[in-house]
């Protein structure tokens, strides 16, 4: 095999899809894994090499990554962990389903596909696990509570992570990216006509009110980027030969990382509720 191999979630569209185009076209061999079978035939018909992996679904996980092993005769250079999902709403409104549902995807899973993984890595002697999070990995932002505490968790597990592989030839990269254009906030609808009963609540005035935006019907924000802004970063932490610990992708993403920095918590709080 001349191209190195890398294993991405979530490639039905967005920045997983884009990552799996873009790394084709610079020589890797990309397992553009995906949940749902119509998906993976559309990405197999394009000529990739597509297994069926879905984060809640743990004998996915282990079919999938067996089934790109033996492929590649045991070679996985590089994880790219993209595959997430948002229930909008206030926390109060957020059921416990809701938050069991996010976790399992967002975090759960994702840790469980790193860990079998692993071994791998650490057999070949080398290794790059890179974690898609978001500037929401470490800004709060209203109406985004679930989706919000499972990006803190996971910068946290990644991390904890990268202290522990320190020495083993894995690296650990977090890819922290702002408001990219994708399916996602189309996503988000269904999750969030699923589990909040938004009419019942304390806050249903601010629901009407944050209808239009929830539903897209405000176009895309000032600073949102295409997913091959992602492509282009993820590059440079495959490429780098001592990769940083994050990457952040967009000038909202950049800039919120500055006042985490230097602004008091209630000032943060201010400019944060004033961008939501």
């Amino acid at each position: 095999m001349d191209g190195r191999v890398i294993l991405i979630t979530g490639c039905s569209s967005g920045i997983g899809l884009d990552a799996a185009w873009g790394l084709r076209a610079r020589g890797w061999r990309v397992f553009a894994s995906c949940r749902k079978p119509a998906d993976r035939d559309r990405l197999r018909a394009e000529g990739f090499d597509s297994p069926l992996i879905d984060y809640d679904r743990p004998e996915t996980l282990r079919d999938g990554l067996a089934e790109m092993l033996q492929a590649t005769g045991g070679r996985i250079d590089a994880l790219f962990n993209n595959g997430a999902f948002a229930v909008p709403g206030r926390v109060e409104d957020i059921p416990r389903g809701a938050m069991e549902a996010i976790f399992s995807t967002n975090l759960f899973g994702v840790h469980e596909l790193t860990c079998a993984v692993i071994p791998h890595m650490r057999a070949q002697g080398h290794g790059r696990i890179l974690q898609c999070s978001s500037v929401l990995g470490y800004v709060a932002a209203e109406w985004r509570g679930a989706y919000v505490a499972t990006k803190f968790a996971l910068e946290g597990l990644t991390d904890t992570l990268r202290l522990e592989m320190a020495g083993t030839g894995i690296d650990v990269v977090l890819i922290e990216p702002g408001p990219i254009e994708s399916r996602f906030r189309a996503n988000a609808i269904p999750q969030f006509e699923k589990w909040v009963d938004w009419r019942a609540s304390a806050a249903a005035p601010l629901y009407e009110a944050a209808m239009g935006k929830l539903y897209g019907r405000g176009g895309p924000g000032r600073f949102q980027l295409p997913p091959s802004a992602v492509t282009d970063v993820l590059v440079r932490a495959l490429d780098a030969p001592r990769p940083r610990a994050r990457y952040r992708v967009t000038v909202p993403a950049k800039g919120a990382a500055w006042a985490r920095r230097l602004l008091p918590t209630r000032l943060l709080d201010r400019v944060s509720r004033a961008g939501s």
